[in-house]
């Protein structure tokens, strides 16, 4: 089968979707089609993985109970971190709204798996961190799947990863890579929040080019 030809006008498309990617903390709270939950899910599976290990374990925390665990993890790590700041930036860390637990209708804890079988260890016996960072290329996939349907996710990572851990039960050897809020969101805009509301200026450093 001879593979598809990505025309230009795919990818100005694709630079679009890139471009408006967001991390959303606030969301309306029509639940998500299940379907379409899926649809983004399983294009998340198709993430490249060190040795197609595909380390990721997706759970999707529905009990009432264990999501208010994980907001009261947040807001007494939130409250910590808070006092790392002071003065002015105290008062604008204070005014940000860092996650969007209580709104989203979907909360997706994402582990990393690091006693899998699959892919046999390999590409990783010299660094075994890339079990992670292929969970993390899973996440920014499903990042874009979703946004490209019309929906917004948040990563929320002012959290105690060894209490969220032991919230969920999840087997032993799992760790926490990431706790993302999905849903749709409530607002637009072109520029991220953090931009928006003063805490750092867009730095356009990251996008240089090293030569050695």
């Amino acid at each position: 089968m001879a593979p598809p030809e990505f025309d230009a006008a795919f990818v100005h498309r694709l630079d679009t979707l890139l471009a408006w990617r967001r991390d959303v903390r606030r969301f309306r709270p029509d639940p998500i089609d299940e379907d379409m939950l899926r649809a983004c899910l399983a294009a998340a599976h198709r993430a490249p993985s060190v040795g197609n290990s595909r380390p990721w374990r997706f759970v999707r925390v529905s009990d009432p109970a264990r999501r208010e665990a994980v907001t009261a993890s947040f807001s007494a790590c939130n409250a910590a971190a808070a006092e790392g700041y002071a003065g002015e930036r105290a008062a604008r860390y204070r005014a940000l709204k860092l996650a969007g637990l209580r709104e989203a209708p979907v909360h997706l804890a994402v582990f990393c798996d690091g006693g899998t079988a699959a892919g046999l260890g390999l590409g990783r016996h010299t660094m075994p961190e890339t079990l992670d960072y292929s969970v993390v290329g899973a996440v920014q996939v499903l990042w874009l799947a979703a946004r490209a349907r019309g929906l917004g996710l948040g990563w929320v990572s002012i959290l105690d990863p060894c209490a969220v851990t032991a919230i969920l039960a999840v087997p032993p050897g799992w760790r926490l890579v990431a706790y993302l809020c999905l849903g749709l969101p409530q607002e637009e805009h072109p520029d991220p929040e953090l931009e928006r509301h003063g805490w750092q200026a867009e730095d356009p450093s990251g996008a240089e080019l090293y030569e050695r």
